[in-house]
């Protein structure tokens, strides 16, 4: 068995896999790139393998980064089956449409562009249409369902309590009479997280593929969050202000209501709780976000997959997906009239890093009032406006325009679907046969280089983070890094030019947001303040001396 590492590799994006086992060649996932500008122009270059060979695909769960890439694959000729859960299927059926339009509404602006500058205009990557096409070839499958392939090839999905229909695989290839098991964890969800189950625990493997994006932090705890959570809100609305969750429109969204209606169950004896709680849910909550609204739905059908415990509430008729004040948008017009309104409300919104779609109106109206909070609870990958807010910048570009940062901020880091340092490390623990070797994917370098360490002093299992276009053959306890090929040489050395660019981009962005802090400061700036600043350019300084190495 051979694997070639094509995506999410040293990222947190763009999750691709080539396994080549039993004279078959398929993939794991064919995500799309998001975030850094250098990383989403990989997106439309030709794929490095010849698409006429793929045989099938195996599809982890429905999120872009895993998923998004699946239309272009259609478009360009392949037609062998995507094995996927079916919750996953119904996902995609939303998602993928969603995801052409706006494949075509961004190349139209684009193209705008390129027309005043007298260029040729280019494609979309796929459009909606695409999309629509490209769901004849998927092959939904149950959780614990065997599939067998062929003779030599099976297959099996196991809840993966990342997102609803998520699934970590395992792949059972027979070469030369002897059987090799891999398995794939696609994304591991936080064992708490709310609506689903815990993820499976995986008895045996020779061979362990494993996301590690957060891999050198711990999540908050439950009631912590639930805390913090209620706590942002209700100050928020006590000052008169709006409270915007940029929300992942599947998922994140729907564990965010689940909480709402959570809350009240949660301190019910308490008098500060119950005025808080009364104060949420005497103003409208606003899910701006026809995705999300599609997805809540596709929820609701599959409510078998959710923890045995929703499942008896929701017998019991309480819904957690319904209550009152609760209110959705479907239309532009919708959208843009919660901005005509100053009201106290609570916006959930798409996207959930702030890259595209309707948050990016509700951040211009809301983050120049500083009685409003931005209340992010999602990772946030590096380059996007969701994660520069994060961080701290104090202003921002919003279609054009420069907005200052005046609203409260704040990460609760605890809602994210993805498993924490000791998730992961407890999913490596509970093999009983423990596998011969990890490959780390699917995760920032700081945060692999930690969970690598960790792994290697507390267990007995090697561990390596490939890099992208190796190709490992899967050969005893020390996998064989095979010779690149022509084609991934050149490729490597594109995206190397790209991601140059990105990082010189990113630093000037950082130099100019400290000019205008300085500009705008008076000799009576404070002296912490003025070593905060000369830090920042010292930072810079060592940056630009490491790219010129």
């Amino acid at each position: 068995m051979k694997i070639t590492f094509l995506g999410a590799t040293r990222t947190v994006t763009g999750s691709n896999f080539l396994v080549e086992a039993s004279g078959k060649k398929f993939l794991v996932d064919c995500g799309m790139y998001q975030g850094k500008a250098a990383e989403e122009l990989e997106n439309s270059d030709p794929f490095v393998y010849d698409v006429n060979e793929i045989d099938f695909m195996i599809l982890t769960h429905a999120h872009i980064d895993h998923s998004g890439r699946i239309p272009k694959l259609y478009n360009e000729g392949v037609r062998g089956k995507v094995y996927a859960t079916k919750a996953t299927c119904d996902l995609c059926e939303i998602m993928l449409p969603d995801s052409g339009h706006i494949q075509e509404v961004e190349i139209e602006w684009r193209n705008r562009k390129r027309m005043r500058e007298s260029k040729e205009p280019l494609p979309p990557l796929y459009t909606a249409e695409d999309a629509y096409k490209c769901l004849e070839i998927f092959e939904p499958v149950s959780y614990d369902e065997i599939v067998e392939i062929d003779d030599n090839i099976s297959i099996r999905f196991n809840d993966a309590g990342h997102m609803l229909g998520s699934a970590i695989v395992e792949i059972w290839a027979i070469e030369n009479g002897k059987t090799i098991k891999t398995v794939f964890t696609g994304d591991l969800g936080n064992n708490d997280l709310p609506l689903l189950d815990s993820p499976t625990m995986i008895s045996n493997a020779d061979y362990l593929v494993m996301e590690s994006t957060y891999g050198n932090r711990l999540h908050m705890k439950n009631d912590d969050k639930a805390k913090i959570f209620l706590d942002v809100v209700a100050e928020t609305l006590d000052n008169g202000g709006r409270v915007v969750i940029p929300s992942f429109a599947v998922g994140r969204t729907q564990e965010i209501l689940y909480e709402l209606d959570r809350l009240k169950d949660e301190y019910s004896q308490d008098e500060e709780f119950a005025r808080k709680y009364e104060k949420i849910m005497n103003v409208p909550v606003y899910v701006d976000s026809p995705l999300a609204i599609s997805a809540t739905e596709v929820f609701k059908k599959n409510m078998d997959l959710f923890e045995d415990e929703i499942k008896e509430k929701i017998k019991r008729g309480d819904n957690p997906l319904e209550f009152r004040g609760l209110q959705f948008t479907q239309t532009a017009e919708e959208s843009k009239a919660l901005n005509q309104d100053f009201t106290p409300a609570i916006i959930l919104s798409a996207s959930g890093m702030c890259d595209v779609g309707r948050i990016k109106h509700h951040l211009k109206h809301n983050l120049w009032n500083p009685n409003s909070t931005i209340l992010f609870v999602g990772y946030q990958a590096p380059g996007t406006l969701g994660r520069k807010l994060v961080d701290g910048a104090e202003k921002v570009k919003i279609f054009g325009e420069e907005i200052a940062v005046n609203a409260r901020i704040e990460y609760i880091e605890g809602y994210s679907g993805h498993a924490d340092q000791t998730w992961l490390l407890n999913f490596v623990y509970s093999f009983t046969n423990p596998p011969k070797h990890i490959f780390l994917v699917h995760g920032e370098p700081d945060g692999q280089d930690v969970l690598k360490k960790k792994i290697e002093e507390t267990s007995e299992c090697k561990v390596t983070i490939p890099d992208f276009g190796d190709t490992y053959e899967l050969i005893g306890d020390s996998p064989i890094l095979l010779e690149e090929t022509r084609e991934i040489e050149l490729y490597k050395k594109e995206f190397r030019r790209l991601d140059l660019l990105d990082k010189i981009e990113e630093l000037k962005d950082s130099i100019s947001d400290i000019e205008n802090i300085v500009m705008q400061k008076n000799i009576d700036t404070q002296d912490d303040e003025l070593k905060g600043l000369e830090e920042r350019v010292k930072d810079i300084q060592e940056q630009i001396l490491n790219l010129m190495k």
